[in-house]
């Protein structure tokens, strides 16, 4: 089948750690390459950032990526694309319309809104998966949320408008529900985990303390650091390790980085706080594997892949119950669930663990059992293919589909 993959900002071959390189580049990196090694025809269009990037690249995973001219050709934050979104859609009316997929699969809202209207204008099958929901992005930053002013109701118009929605949680299925998408439009398949990379053996990082907590994530607040940081007087002889935002050396620079550093000398806690800055994906099994426990304590998050790669090494997470995390760590099984931003409850989690090597061990297995069963990338792209199959079944089934055949 040929596929065209939409997302305008998330680069599959984006270095991730970045400001707005994160879970969403990864999904499609991998989803892409899985669908490839199915023998499937796949395209990713993303917006170009760098002038000297080729229009088309044969990426490693065996797909192909086609920068498209939408907007200068430079790095723009992804809340400010939006006026460029008329110039991609256009782009890709012009290719498809030469060579037209079977399905476009848009990844985030703007893709969204140029594939539905390209999709609209040469009667490709549109498939969408949102990664976030602008009204709960506003939900839990208010007046921080940058996003554009309309993008509650262009997400409202543009669910409505694809053939199929993809959610990657059951959590995200109810927010598209009350937003007024039906909900037999919607089907579901989480994002995935590379179980070749991310496995219990390997070497792991070395670490100064007893004991070790790892988190992982680009450095914004809503990510719960200082949350964890909070969390240190209260764990002796422990460490806390945070992975991502900018490479080390560039950390000096980061405004949420000082925050967070000064945050820790407030505490006393500096010598026990090591900001890692972006890490080299290849490293992060390492990383992760030489924790005890793997923290992921976001405000809110819509998946969150770094709890499938802890727990497909071996190793179990403490999360928030919110969003995707409520599926993916099974509460009691493969790690614990603590409510958001309620340090007591953090701290008595990671205290219980900490302590507790035979239940850490039992939560690892559990956890690595899981990622295996369910969460492989050839497992994703197999449910994917069929979420695929059944939305043009029904595409053509339809009178109009059927009359103009």
């Amino acid at each position: 089948m040929r596929i065209a993959m939409v997302s305008e900002h998330a680069n599959p071959l984006a270095v991730l750690g970045g400001v707005d390189a994160g879970g969403q580049n990864l999904h499609v990196a991998e989803l892409s390459a899985a669908l490839a090694r199915g023998r499937h025809e796949v395209t990713v269009y993303t917006r170009r950032d760098d002038p000297r990037a080729p229009e088309r690249v044969r990426a490693p995973g065996g797909y192909e990526v086609v920068h498209v001219p939408a907007g200068p050709p430079g790095p723009i934050p992804k809340d400010d694309l939006l006026p460029y979104m008329g110039e991609f859609a256009r782009f890709l009316v012009e290719e498809w319309r030469e060579r037209p997929p079977r399905v476009a699969h848009a990844h985030f809202w703007m893709s969204g809104l140029a594939t539905a209207t390209a999709a609209r204008a040469t009667g490709v099958t549109s498939v969408l998966t949102f990664h976030a929901l602008g009204v709960v992005k506003r939900r839990h930053q208010g007046a921080a949320d940058t996003s554009p002013p309309g993008r509650v109701v262009t997400e409202r118009m543009i669910g409505n408008q694809v053939d199929r929605v993809v959610a990657t949680c059951s959590d995200e299925v109810f927010e598209l529900v009350r937003m007024g998408v039906p909900r037999e439009r919607i089907s579901v398949v989480p994002c995935g985990v590379d179980l070749d990379l991310f496995t219990p053996n390997g070497p792991r990082l070395p670490r100064a303390l007893p004991h070790r907590v790892v988190t992982v994530g680009r450095l914004v607040p809503r990510k719960g650091f200082a949350g964890l940081i909070n969390a240190l007087p209260a764990l002796p002889d422990t460490e806390l390790v945070i992975a991502g935002g900018p490479e080390p050396a560039a950390l000096d620079r980061d405004p949420e980085a000082a925050r967070l550093r000064a945050e820790a000398e407030r505490l006393g806690v500096a010598h026990r706080v090591v900001l890692g800055g972006q890490f080299r994906r290849a490293d992060m099994p390492a990383l992760l594997r030489s924790a005890d426990v793997v923290a992921c304590v976001p405000w809110y998050e819509p998946f969150g892949i770094v709890p499938l790669e802890a727990m497909a090494c071996g190793v179990p997470v403490v999360a928030s119950a919110v969003g995707g995390l409520t599926d993916t760590v099974v509460d009691g099984v493969t790690g614990l669930h603590v409510p958001p931003r309620k340090p007591a409850a953090l701290v008595s989690a990671l205290r219980g663990l900490l302590g507790d090597p035979v239940r850490r061990e039992l939560l690892g297995v559990a956890g690595r059992d899981r990622a295996r069963a369910r969460y492989g990338w050839d497992r994703v792209a197999q449910d994917t293919m069929r979420v695929y199959e059944r939305c043009l079944s029904t595409v053509d089934s339809t009178p109009q589909a059927v009359g103009e055949r």
